[in-house]
């Protein structure tokens, strides 16, 4: 695993360099996402010595920099007696092989820290059990920059003699032994999926409505949920301090009880294959009725964060789900204009500060008014021939009135929206007045 390579490094607070790449004049932002890195790195267990912004017209094929950039980072890193070096760039197995070579040094990339981050702070067995699925896709293609013996071969017999033919490269017998293992996870983590499935249906059985605050990690989500419900949640300034999904029920003003999910945190060039393994526990979040998307305002790269946020939900396919925008850590806040331009580009907002408890009034009534959106009154006349259809939409509605006539049913309900298709055939028009209405 990404997080035992680290381990293999012996020393409390290992010293990281950090390299980040920028093209024409964005070395300023670069610098700025160096910065999270550096908290990634903290959240480990690192220390950066120096962070390097380099300049890049075209990816090297082998070596991702040129060889004058790498031979200029090597300096700084015997000049600080480095232990590692941490790319804030995807790079690939040959190049991190490369790059090993020229700088006598641990090379990891962002991927790696991130997964390496996420083992370190998983908790349950289902985030275990994510992690180290992704671990495991992650360190497939690089088998052989993990192990020292793989250029051996396995020969054959009890003795330990000779066969016809190479034999077995030991990495062959790796490869097959993680494939192994990935299948395996798979089977435990889809008991895991079904167990879940099933706290979902009872949840919607229940009718009670589901809030999933989603958002970059860090921003204040774990706060949000605390400063709510005082759920007994960590809340602590580090990136991914919790990985597990935290639900809390949660009584609005107006009387109406509602479950908040908390979910984890998002970041800047999530690893697909972390998409992939919290894919289910994401989904848990975005199935839900209405998202809140929380934004830390005071945060410079907060449109960006923002944006990545949304990337996700996109892969999720849940960036059209009723959502609300909420602006947190308005008190921190420094630069009003990013307020202003977070609130134009993202519709219903509502600035907070979930540390200070401001704002909450503002915040629960949008609250309940999406609860209100989610529901439409409609009056149906159904065949009572069909009453196995009616019964079926009455377990996710409200009956407000009901009559029979002739062989018909008259009824006043309050449905879901997302059962306007399923009952439009039997859609009426409503009573002229309310002396007319169904008894």
């Amino acid at each position: 695993m990404s997080e035992d390579r680290l381990h293999k490094i012996e020393k409390e607070e290992p010293k990281a360099l950090l390299v980040g790449t920028y093209q024409s004049s964005q070395k300023e932002l670069c610098l700025q996402l160096l910065d999270e890195l550096e908290s990634l790195g903290v959240t480990f267990g690192l220390k950066t010595v120096e962070k390097v912004a380099a300049p890049l017209r075209e990816i090297d094929a082998g070596t991702f920099l040129g060889k004058g950039k790498l031979e200029e980072i090597r300096q700084k890193v015997e000049e600080h007696s480095c232990d590692i070096v941490v790319f804030d760039d995807e790079i690939s197995p040959q190049q991190q092989r490369n790059i090993e070579k020229i700088l006598g040094k641990s090379v990891i990339d962002r991927t790696e820290l991130i997964l390496a981050v996420f083992a370190q702070r998983a908790h349950t067995r289902e985030a275990k059990l994510q992690i180290e699925l992704a671990s495991c896709q992650y360190q497939l293609p690089r088998l052989r920059r993990l192990w020292t013996h793989l250029g051996r071969q396995r020969s054959g017999g009890a003795s330990g003699g000779f066969v016809k033919g190479e034999g077995e490269k030991q990495i062959e017998i790796d490869r097959r032994i993680l494939k192994s293992r990935i299948t395996q996870l798979q089977k435990e983590f889809e008991e895991v999926k079904k167990h879940r499935e099933i706290q979902r249906r009872l949840r919607e059985r229940a009718q009670i409505p589901t809030f999933a605050i989603v958002g970059y990690t860090n921003v204040g989500k774990s706060t949000l949920l605390k400063a709510l419900t005082d759920a007994d949640v960590l809340v602590e300034d580090k990136l991914f301090a919790t990985l597990d999904t935290t639900t809390r029920k949660f009584i609005l003003p107006n009387k109406q009880p509602i479950l908040l999910i908390d979910t984890v945190g998002f970041i800047r060039k999530l690893p697909h294959q972390l998409v992939a393994a919290f894919r289910s526990t994401l989904e848990e979040a975005v199935q839900a009725d209405i998202l809140l998307h929380l934004i830390d305002v005071s945060q410079p790269l907060a449109e960006i964060q923002a944006e990545a946020t949304f990337d996700v939900l996109k892969q999720l396919e849940a960036e059209k789900h009723p959502m609300i925008t909420v602006l947190n850590k308005i008190d921190l806040c420094q630069d009003r204009r990013m307020i202003d331009r977070v609130r134009f580009k993202y519709p219903k907002t509502v600035e907070i500060s979930a540390l200070q408890k401001i704002g909450f009034d503002r915040l629960t009534d949008l609250m309940i008014q999406e609860i209100q959106n989610l529901r439409k009154k409609v009056f149906l006349r159904i065949p009572q021939s069909q009453y196995a259809f009616l019964h079926e939409v009455m377990k996710e509605s409200r009956v407000i009135s009901q009559e029979y006539e002739e062989n018909d049913i008259l009824l006043e309900m309050e449905i879901p929206v997302s059962l306007e298709r399923k009952v439009a055939h039997y859609v009426i028009s409503p009573p002229s007045s309310s002396s007319d209405s169904y008894s």
